[in-house]
Parts: C-alpha cells; sequence; structure tokens
C-alpha cells in the first residue's frame, strides 16, 4: 500500500459573480514511503492549492487523501489535528519566530507538545546538528542568511517527527548555491529519518536535482506523471515540453552567472 493515495481529488474556489474557479480538478497519483515526489507546474497551474488540500489546510470539494490507508477527507476535527502530527511543512518564507534564538524556534513545536523543557533542548541540539547549525543554536534569525534560516525551519519540522514533510517553494526564495545546498540537506533527511517528501515547485532544475518521480500539473489538471528521467528525457504533453523549456532556459541563465 501507498502512504500517500490521492484519488479524484478537486477544490473548486466560488467568486464574487457566482462562479467558481477550478483550482485542482479530478487529479490522482499515489506516493511510495520514503519516495521523494516532484509536482510541477507554472504560476496559476494548482501546486500550491494541491499541497494545503495533502493536510487539509484546504478542504478539497471532492476525491479522497488517505495516509496510510486512513481518509483524511472523512475525519473530524479532532482526528486530523492528530493526523497533521505526522505531516511537516515549509515554505519558501520561513516563518521563524524573530524573537527566539535559533534553538528555542527548535523546541518550540516540542513545547506545544508538552515535551518537558530539559529533553526539548537535548533533541533541538540533536536536530540543529543534523541541518548543521549546531555551532549558530545562541543566534536570532536576523542574524542569518537565508539559507540557514531554511535549515532552521527544517530542524523545527523534524522536532515534530513527522512521516512526511511537504516543501511549498522552499527554495525559490535563495539563490542557485544556497538551493543545491538545502537540496541536498533534503535528500540526507530523507535518507536518515526515512522521511516521505513532497516538493512542490515551478523549477524543473529542482525536480532534477532531488525527486524520484513527478507529477506535472497544468490548470489544476494532471498533465503527466512519471520518474524523472522518463518525464525530462521523453515529455510527452505540451506541459511537460513547456517546462522543460524553462528548465533549459534556467541552465543557460545559471551558466552565465557562473562565468
Amino acid at each position: 500500500m501507498a502512504l500517500i493515495e490521492v484519488e479524484h481529488l478537486s477544490k473548486d474556489f466560488d467568486v464574487k459573480d457566482g462562479s467558481s474557479i477550478h483550482a485542482v480538478h479530478d487529479v490522482s497519483f499515489s506516493i511510495e514511503q520514503g519516495e521523494i515526489f516532484g509536482v510541477i507546474g507554472l504560476s496559476g497551474a494548482g501546486k500550491s492549492t494541491l499541497v494545503r488540500c495533502l493536510n487539509l489546510l484546504e478542504r478539497p470539494s471532492g476525491g479522497s487523501i488517505r495516509i496510510d490507508g486512513r481518509d483524511l477527507t472523512r475525519m473530524n476535527e479532532q482526528q486530523l489535528r492528530m493526523e497533521r502530527r505526522k505531516i511537516g511543512m515549509i515554505f519558501q518564507h520561513f516563518n521563524l519566530l524573530l524573537q527566539r534564538n535559533v534553538l528555542d524556534n527548535v523546541c518550540f513545536p516540542m513545547e506545544i507538545a508538552g515535551i518537558r523543557r530539559k529533553d526539548a533542548r537535548q533533541r533541538a541540539l540533536g536536530y540543529l546538528e543534523a541541518v548543521g547549525l549546531l555551532d549558530k543554536a545562541k543566534a536570532y534569525p536576523v542574524q542569518l542568511s537565508g539559507g540557514q534560516q531554511q535549515r532552521v525551519a527544517i530542524a523545527r519540522v523534524l522536532a515534530s517527527e513527522p512521516r512526511i514533510l511537504l516543501c511549498d517553494e522552499a527554495t525559490s526564495a535563495l539563490d542557485p548555491q544556497t538551493t543545491r545546498e538545502v537540496l541536498s540537506l533534503l535528500r540526507k533527511i530523507n535518507r536518515e529519518f526515512d522521511i516521505t517528501i513532497v516538493v512542490i515547485t515551478h523549477a524543473m532544475s529542482v525536480i532534477d536535482e532531488i525527486c524520484d518521480r513527478v507529477a506535472v500539473l497544468d490548470k489544476g489538471r494532471l498533465a503527466e506523471i512519471g520518474s524523472v528521467g522518463e518525464v525530462f528525457s521523453n515529455p510527452q504533453t505540451k506541459a511537460a515540453k513547456r517546462l522543460l523549456l524553462t528548465k533549459k532556459s534556467e541552465e543557460l541563465l545559471r551558466e552565465s552567472a557562473e562565468e
């Protein structure tokens, strides 16, 4: 059984004139335990709506989302809160608590969970070591680079001990070198903690760097799905071919910047 199963997922938004916007329409796919799975599409393709449906931050208009065979769409709020503990999320903007130092930022979710302060701090130091920031434990977010702040955000998510990590454009605010470093860290976390990772991005280079398989979204619909090698070497749809051209443009820009 797959860890994540999405079947006929749809999400509509009502607008003022009485019509509806179909942000996600009849999307189905599954993700295996331990996989790094990418979802890619141009702006407006429905990527962020899809990822917010995966943990029911957005309640779908139709379809089902099962984690370990349990349908999230049939759960009440109390059951959902319990299920969401398995699902961590990192964003483009790091959402750190500016008044807390790095160590206390990582301790925060453990404090909420009622873990003793001494135990929480000990575990937090371990997570900071895992992301390569043990020496920054007493620093504050404003003293860190963007890449370091994202590492703190990742350590904070690890503190919740999730089985699934959703990454919504998590590297889009970072420069190319820092992006590669953060993606390398995510690969390490995937291996060492056995965390299944879902990467939402508009950048083919990110998918190429880290993902095992990729789903291509186009105007809210699933256009194509397959291994990264298959989709990149032999795209079957116009949407995938457009993204491949975008990837080639990204590579040319990166090569020019490095010269």
